[in-house]
Parts: C-alpha cells; structure tokens; sequence
C-alpha cells in the first residue's frame, strides 16, 4: 500500500507572529529609508495597533519599541509634538522594564533627549543627559556611538539655550571638542557622526 502522506507540521501561532512582525518592521524600515515617510506611517500605525490589539502576541517591550519607530515617522513628517510623547512614552516604559543599564533603554533615553531638544526643550534635554551618559559610559563604554550621541545632544543643549552663560558655552565646546576627537579616533574624520560634531562645534 502507498505510504500515508505526510503534511507539513504547521507553524505555531507564535512563529507566525514573529514573521509579521518582523516583516512590518522590514517594509516600515524600507518605506521610510526611501522617503516614502506617509507610507511608512501608515505602516507603523497599523503595526502598532495590531500589537496593542494582541493580535501580533504584542509583547510591553514589542509595544514600546513599536512606538519608537512610529516617533520616527513623525519626526520625518515634522510633526514633533506627536514624536516627543510616542518617544516619552517608549522610555518610561521601557525604564520600567528593562531598568536604566539595558541597552533598549539607554537607545529609548538618547532619543527622548533629541526630541526634547527639536522642542527647545533645552533643560529637560539636559537633565536627562545628565543623568544617562554615566550610565551609558558605565555600559557601553566612553568610545561607543550611543555615548557620544548623548554627549552632543547635551552639548547642543547647552549652547541652544538663550539664557547660556558664557561659562555654558564652554562647557559646550570643552565636550563637544573631546567628542570630535574620540569620533574621528575611533570612526575617522568621514564617519557622518564625526562631521556632525564638528558642524556643532562650529555653531557652539
């Protein structure tokens, strides 16, 4: 007699979850590295419901991380206030979680502080960066890219604010000089964050 016929084991509802998500990601990913900032939106928008729903198996952490990508987009779109609460949002949540020397939370705190200070929100950003660059020193290392984002965000900070005195201007360009010089040591003089620091320093 022919052998019975054996069909394929079907995937788990959780594997299959992991592969929507990943593939929403990779397409709100691509949209917005190509420009197509509404259609990434859109994307994301539905992505994030999809978790909040729990049709996804959304996980807090999925959620929150979700609504960092969907900051994103609306950053791109200039529309920052709406960025700056998804971003606040990600951050406490993801602080409460993880705990301040996890590697998400420290990426969440980096980009808090830049939308706080898109927003002229200049002591807010400082504080934050205040209290996370030892940490992300103590974690990640004083030469590693996320640092050194968060030692300009500060920088910028600083010398952003009308009320600066002329010792926070030195502050400014004392840190964003010794960025310079760890950027181009560690990532060479072309590396895009080393340009940057040095336009800042110029504006500083």
């Amino acid at each position: 007699p022919d052998a019975p016929s054996i069909l394929p084991a079907r995937p788990s509802k959780r594997k299959t979850d992991k592969c929507r998500i990943a593939a929403m990601t990779e397409l709100g990913n691509g949209l917005s590295d190509a420009g197509h900032y509404e259609d990434a939106l859109s994307v994301r928008e539905s992505h994030l419901a999809s978790l909040r729903a729990g049709r996804l198996g959304g996980r807090e952490e999925s959620i929150f991380i979700m609504q960092s990508n969907l900051a994103n987009s609306y950053t791109s779109l200039g529309r920052h206030e709406q960025a700056l609460q998804l971003k606040r949002d990600a951050y406490f949540g993801i602080l409460k979680l993880n705990g301040e020397e996890h590697n998400t939370t420290l990426t969440a705190a980096s980009n808090y502080a830049v939308s706080l200070w898109v927003l002229r929100r200049f002591e807010e950003a400082k504080s934050l960066t205040r209290k996370m660059i030892p940490v992300a020193r103590r974690v990640l290392g004083h030469n590693s890219t996320l640092t050194l984002m968060m030692r300009t965000t500060y920088a910028r900070a600083i010398f952003g604010d009308a009320a600066a005195t002329l010792d926070d201007v030195r502050e400014s360009v004392t840190t964003l000089g010794d960025v310079e010089r760890i950027a181009r040591r560690v990532f060479g003089r072309e590396h895009p964050l080393t340009k940057e620091v040095e336009r800042e320093m110029q504006h500083a």
